[in-house]
């Protein structure tokens, strides 16, 4: 493709994004909120030199999960040596591996009073462990200064390297996250080096390792797959024993991502957590703005219980054929 071609091609790519920003549905619209809780949140990370995927991700929950003093940490740095469609961290060559991080993110764990913490990671495919050893350290520095933290960890793919993976199984997280991001189809397309096979294995191999830990994945929807093909990843999920699934709406956060390609419905939504619940997952959190670590707390609670029977019997009715009138998320 010539330079000519290849401007015009991204300047009508940009054209797009900013028509389907402008058009995007009232559920999909956020009001920016930082209160006192939030400020004292980005002072803890910044006096910490800590990074969080909420900022480096743009999620749109940040102004809601920091003000409830809940945010992922992302360790090894925030440079991910991979390069996927639909991720806004900064990708090329990691400068940073500081093996004093696990002690800072207990010290801001402790400083924030946090009951249940998610840690995560850019990819680092320039170690020979991926980062795992640090993940490994990190769980148990935090379970040393707060021993009642729930820990959950939403890791990379290691490579396929599952004596990697035995190094974080070994240090007992509570859960073990790893997304899959989309559909079988989509898979080599939106995501850099991560193989949709290899993603399930390592879910598998996880619970074969520990199966008293819970495995947890998310899904993105708006990149093009079917409903169909969205229940048909939840199967492949089920099939390798994963006990959480998340499901949201991808949002193209620049124009070299990306574009957006179906906007979800919240009763759409629905309908797929009622799905995932027939399917035996022990919790589905489904919609909009949802994202891997949104309300995870709260989605380890709900998992505690079997599924389906903590609801009441006229909202679990409802899920399971679709009646329920869906409504936007309160943000």
């Amino acid at each position: 493709m010539s330079q000519t071609n290849l401007q015009a091609r991204q300047e009508e790519k940009a054209r797009i994004m900013q028509e389907q920003k402008m058009s995007r549905p009232d559920w999909l619209k956020i009001k920016a909120k930082t209160g006192d809780n939030y400020k004292s949140l980005k002072e803890i990370m910044r006096t910490q030199s800590l990074h969080t995927v909420c900022e480096e991700a743009q999620c749109p929950n940040i102004y809601e999960c920091w003000e409830q003093r809940t945010a992922t940490f992302m360790i090894l740095g925030d440079i991910c040596t991979r390069a996927c469609r639909f991720c806004a961290v900064n990708t090329g060559r990691p400068t940073e591996l500081d093996l004093r991080e696990p002690k800072r993110v207990a010290d801001a764990v402790v400083a924030m009073d946090l009951q249940h913490v998610v840690v995560t990671s850019v990819a680092r495919d320039d170690l020979a462990d991926g980062g795992a050893s640090v993940f490994a350290a990190t769980i148990r520095e935090i379970r040393k200064r707060v021993p009642n933290c729930g820990v959950e960890v939403l890791i990379p793919d290691f490579g396929g390297n599952w004596d990697a993976l035995k190094v974080v199984m070994d240090a007992s997280p509570d859960i073990l996250n790893h997304n899959v991001e989309t559909v079988r189809r989509l898979s080599d397309r939106v995501r850099s080096r991560a193989k949709y096979e290899r993603t399930l294995e390592l879910l598998r191999q996880a619970k074969e390792m520990r199966p008293d830990i819970r495995t947890k994945s998310s899904i993105m929807v708006g990149l093009g797959e079917s409903m169909e093909e969205v229940f048909e990843t939840m199967d492949d999920l089920r099939a390798v024993g994963v006990d959480i699934v998340t499901i949201g709406q991808y949002l193209q956060p620049t124009e070299k991502h990306l574009l957006v390609e179906k906007f979800y419905t919240p009763t759409e939504f629905l309908r797929m957590r009622g799905e995932g619940l027939q399917r035996g997952f022990a919790h589905v959190e489904s919609g909009p703005m949802v994202r891997s670590s949104y309300h995870a707390h709260e989605q380890v609670q709900r998992a505690d219980g079997k599924p389906l029977q903590a609801l009441p019997d006229d909202e679990r009715s409802a899920y399971l054929d679709g009646s329920v009138a869906a409504t936007a998320p309160q943000v």
